[in-house]
């Protein structure tokens, strides 16, 4: 991708500028973490001049503020990418009060956790399976053989489409989050909407028991979906269920390939792999997202005029010593109810599927371990990221005896 350049605008100090792109920040290839971290400082807020320009929030405390406060900090834009947000126009996430409210209701009754449980079977024979493959080679690169398979297998499932379409959807995902030039923002919109229109046209005439149908089938404050809103909504949930567990998946592969004492306690001690779950996630997020200054405001004593974008990445929270104490530890016992991590997001949109995220992280583990003798990354290779609104892994070489 080729990041448009701009000058500072007047209200951008000289000492709050910083040369970073955030999909492609220095070093993130190696360390996507710790490319991030270069930026905490003395200033909570920094601008960059890339990707046309917008404000990076550095600080835990406010990135979390802002990820909440929809009500100064709008959706609408979803992100950096020029025109990605005026193309795509996502049902609910783009939206604001007090049209958001019951489109974000119906779509969270789709999500229920009765629904969520049930799915559970699914993701345990898929996962089970495809262990059961990778077992006897020895070794796999984890991030095509497995993590893109097994969450948009379950995703496609929970949406009622061909699973075998998993290999023509996911480049979608990728190009939404960490896209790469091949596709303007309008021939991804399109690319979504061609495939799904069959599906969203059929769920309105006739609902089955799929998540799209589910949700249809609930009137919008006593009146039926349109076509344009069922539209918008099945292309909001296409593009969220393609890309963030499996970048999620490839995390906690690598965290327990480094380090075997994990491995070991949670082979010994199963009960601890929800928690495991939960504190492998704060530990490493990967999810950003862009709001729009939708008012003038204050904040760490520079001025955010109405239209400015800022950028709020999920690690930049998690990983701040003032929020977590010791957050670059994992510790499968840590106490994370006082303050709930943002790997999910924060706030009025906070990620819908969050619930269904967590059960296949869950299950995950359960089953790899089971299965997978003590593993590692293989001898003579390096993990290597690709950053962007959902940063991920892109080669993750493991080995097993």
């Amino acid at each position: 991708m080729t990041s448009e350049t701009v000058s500072c605008p007047a209200n951008v100090p000289a000492d709050r500028v910083v040369e970073f792109d955030v999909y492609a920040p220095p070093g993130g290839e190696s360390d996507y973490f710790a490319a991030w971290a270069t930026l905490r400082g003395k200033h909570r807020l920094v601008w960059t001049s890339a990707n046309g320009g917008h404000w990076i929030a550095t600080d835990g405390e406010l990135t979390r503020t802002i990820w909440k406060d929809a009500e100064t900090f709008s959706n609408e834009a979803l992100a950096v990418t020029p025109g990605l947000g005026e193309v795509m126009r996502f049902i609910p996430l783009q939206q604001d009060a007090p049209e958001h409210k019951p489109f974000r209701t119906t779509v969270m009754k789709g999500f229920g956790n009765n629904h969520v449980m049930a799915m559970e079977p699914v993701i345990r024979a898929v996962t089970r399976d495809l262990v059961a493959q990778l077992r006897p080679r020895g070794g796999c690169e984890f991030m095509q053989e497995f993590a893109e398979i097994v969450p948009i297998h379950v995703f496609l499932s929970l949406i009622g489409v061909p699973t075998e379409d998993r290999a023509r959807l996911r480049p979608l995902g990728q190009q939404l989050t960490r896209p790469d030039g091949t596709m303007t923002v309008e021939q991804l919109r399109d690319a979504a909407d061609d495939y799904l229109r069959p599906y969203v046209e059929e769920r309105l005439a006739s609902p089955g028991s799929d998540l799209f149908s589910r949700i249809l089938a609930v009137p919008i404050e006593g009146r039926p979906w349109t076509f344009e809103e069922a539209r918008r909504m099945c292309r909001n949930l296409l593009f969220g269920g393609l890309d963030t567990v499996v970048s999620m998946f490839g995390n906690i592969s690598l965290h327990l390939a480094r380090h075997p004492a994990d491995q070991g306690l949670l082979r010994e001690r199963p009960e601890l792999m929800p928690q495991a779950a939960d504190e492998l996630m704060r530990r490493y997020p990967m999810v950003s997202v862009t709001r729009n200054v939708v008012r003038d405001i204050d904040l760490d004593g520079v001025t955010l005029k109405t239209g400015d974008l800022v950028y709020v990445n999920s690690s930049m929270h998690n990983l701040d010593p003032a929020c977590f104490e010791d957050p670059l530890t994992v510790d499968f016992e840590r106490n994370l109810s006082p303050v709930r991590h943002t790997t999910m997001g924060a706030g009025p949109h906070r990620c819908v599927g969050a619930g269904l995220a967590r059960l296949e992280a869950i299950v995950f583990l359960d089953e790899w371990l089971s299965a997978i003798p003590a593993f590692r990354v293989r001898e003579g290779t390096s993990p290597t990221y690709r950053a962007g609104n959902v940063g991920a892994l892109t080669d993750l070489q493991l080995a097993w005896d």
